[in-house]
């Protein structure tokens, strides 16, 4: 499971989001269950500072992470465009994650260390398949967003390095678990398997 919260506070705010996405929270009558999610999406723009907790809850529950690099929307590029010092943001961030890879390995090739890369600006995969190559790649905005699979070979190191989501165009389909199947087709055909 996936808690796709964006979360990222200042450090000890993200350690309390930290304990109830990943582990559990004491109180006065016992410990609190946390979600127990397997990952999390969290947002960088706080700085590292604000991820370090998220991430040291995510290592000792031994779940993942996926970290806001480049969104689906199109307010996007407002800032993650941006340069900084010659880069732009979206690339500064896809270095933070790629130094994560270590810290949250697994024991196959990829890391828990992943990056949400919007699918509706395919222009930004290749290059930030380059940066990550470790990472798990969540890629949203196909299908009402005006991504499509047909675009995202790039993203794809391997069947297993990215995650498709199209929730609204299946959800919102008068056969569901049709349109499910046929996004599952459609990007199995592009992830090299």
């Amino acid at each position: 499971m996936i808690a796709d919260g964006k979360r990222g506070d200042v450090p000890v705010s993200a350690a309390a989001y930290g304990d109830a996405l990943f582990g559990s929270t004491p109180t006065p009558w016992g410990e609190a269950r946390g979600l127990e999610a397997d990952a999390a999406t969290l947002n960088p723009l706080l700085g590292s500072d604000s991820l370090e907790p998220l991430v040291d809850r995510a290592a000792t529950a031994g779940a993942g992470i996926f970290v806001l690099v480049r969104t689906s929307n199109a307010g996007a590029a407002d800032l993650l465009d941006l340069p900084v010092d010659g880069v732009p943001l979206h690339e500064r961030i896809a270095a933070q994650v790629a130094a994560l890879a270590d810290r949250l390995a697994g024991s196959g090739e990829l890391s828990g260390a992943g990056a949400v890369v919007g699918a509706t600006a395919p222009r930004f995969l290749a290059r930030l398949r380059g940066l990550m190559p470790r990472a798990v790649l969540l890629l949203p905005g196909v299908g009402v967003q005006g991504g499509s699979v047909g675009d995202l070979g790039a993203a794809f190191a391997g069947p297993a390095s990215a995650l498709v989501t199209a929730s609204r165009s299946v959800a919102g389909s008068d056969d569901p678990a049709g349109a499910a199947e046929s996004l599952r087709r459609s990007v199995w055909a592009v992830s090299g398997a």
